[in-house]
């Protein structure tokens, strides 16, 4: 298993342990893709999961530009245009970054309602 699938399987583990729902994992489209879909409540929730090895050069929230926030909007918006059920729930996006640990496999920070948005249909 790759780094990569490692975290995404950990961070899902520990979002399903404080509660909430696991909709679907690495949901793609021509604008993205999203890490991870849950349902928090009545709340559906995208989540991006980043790792960095090493903070030196930056943590892995800082990855999360501008440029980023603006395709993982869009991916949402496709997501709910392909599954309108979803549209009664509000949304919101979490972002779990990760970063290795000596004592643990990875240390988890959860950064809910990570940025604001509003979705236009």
């Amino acid at each position: 298993m790759k780094i990569g699938q490692a975290v995404e399987q950990y961070a899902l583990n520990y979002l399903n342990d404080v509660g909430l729902t696991h909709i679907t994992s690495n949901w793609s489209c021509r604008f993205g893709e999203i890490d991870l879909i849950m349902l928090a409540h009545d709340t559906l929730v995208f989540v991006e999961v980043r790792y960095r090895k090493h903070a030196n050069f930056g943590g892995a929230l800082d990855s999360i530009d501008q440029h980023k926030q603006q395709k993982l909007i869009k991916t949402a918006e496709q997501f709910l245009t392909e599954h309108p059920h979803w549209l009664e729930h509000p949304c919101r996006f979490d972002v779990i970054t990760a970063h290795p640990n000596s004592t643990q496999a990875f240390v988890i920070n959860w950064i809910q309602d990570a940025f604001e948005t509003e979705f236009y249909f």
